[in-house]
């Protein structure tokens, strides 16, 4: 909705991309990304629903590369991180993954993330 926030998850990350509303916004080129964890998208550079997942299951090496690279250089670089999906912060019996590890990112601390 027009006002709110704009949010999308790659690798499990949640970013804030209101700031890039002319991509993401609503009739904008990218918006079928927001609002889920579009990792497969963004690995394939496909809108197509059915790669508007967060699973990587098949992809190529060098579609796992472009993922990395754009996650990195484009999200991480550029957009805050608000938070994390459960697939991210917790086992899938639902138990906390002590394995969690907050993304670092330049805009902000960690004790700001929480």
């Amino acid at each position: 909705q027009e006002g709110q926030p704009i949010y999308l998850a790659v690798k499990g990350v949640v970013f804030d991309v209101t700031s890039g509303k002319e991509f993401y916004g609503k009739g904008a080129p990218y918006n079928a990304l927001v609002g889920k964890d579009s990792t497969r998208g963004v690995a394939k550079m496909s809108l197509d629903p059915a790669d508007l997942t967060h699973d990587i299951t098949g992809l190529t090496e060098e579609e796992l590369k472009s993922l990395d690279d754009i996650f990195n250089n484009v999200y991480k670089a550029k957009y805050p991180i608000v938070g994390y999906t459960s697939r991210r912060i917790l086992n899938e019996d639902g138990s906390p993954n002590p394995d969690f590890k907050p993304e670092d990112q330049p805009h902000f601390n960690v004790k700001d993330e929480f």
